[in-house]
């Protein structure tokens, strides 16, 4: 089973339907028994980081997602859920997770598009990643394939963390981590088949790393 972390700051319910679209056995949850327990964890996240980490430490799910990480439970962070792993977050002067070093800055107005023309903020619609490095969460994953980003602040991890990336305006990191830990900006549950075959590809690294043990 994969938990859905349940902290009153996410989109549960569409990452939900699509995990049972792919026939994945899951629960939304806040029951740090169920969260421990799961073969792994996603961690969903939409609106500002301050809420965010405000419903964690409220809800005692900061603690329970430090002990999963310590285990080594693979986990996906989305969005918000991405952001708040690094460090700090430029949005309410934040102070974040910190489980990967960086930090997560606002995107700057008067960067140019690819036509010249200055960005919209926030980043809304598809956009393909360019792959940095090699990562199972993109196996069956094409450079033209693309994904569905709604989001106004963008994360900067420290550089051996980053996996993908992603222009506009700016060239930034839309995928981090390392292996069993990762956090994309965009949301793969709203991303059609590519994002569907990423989640996929998270459930399958969760069931190996169970087995394994």
């Amino acid at each position: 089973m994969l938990a859905i972390l349940e902290y009153k700051a996410g989109n549960q319910t569409s990452v939900k339907r699509a995990l049972d679209h792919l026939g994945i056995p899951n629960k939304i949850t806040a029951n740090p028994d169920e969260v421990l327990a799961a073969h792994g964890i996603i961690f969903p996240g939409v609106g500002a980081a301050g809420q965010a980490m405000e419903e964690l430490a409220a809800s005692g799910l900061e603690a329970v997602l430090r002990d999963a990480i310590e285990q080594g439970k693979p986990l996906l962070g989305i969005c918000v859920g991405c952001q708040i792993m690094l460090d700090y977050s430029q949005e309410g002067n934040t102070k974040t997770l910190g489980i990967i070093p960086g930090q997560c800055n606002l995107f700057n107005e008067e960067w140019k598009d690819m036509n010249g023309d200055p960005i919209r903020v926030p980043h809304m619609g598809w956009n393909q990643i360019k792959q940095q490095k090699q990562c199972e969460l993109l196996k069956g994953i094409s450079e033209d394939d693309e994904f569905y980003f709604v989001h106004s602040y963008f994360p900067e991890p420290a550089p051996e963390y980053v996996i993908a990336t992603t222009q506009y305006g700016y060239e930034f990191c839309s995928i981090h981590g390392g292996p069993g830990l990762w956090a994309v900006q965009f949301h793969p549950e709203k991303s059609g088949r590519a994002g569907l075959r990423l989640i996929k590809n998270f459930y399958n690294y969760c069931e190996e790393a169970a087995n394994a043990k």
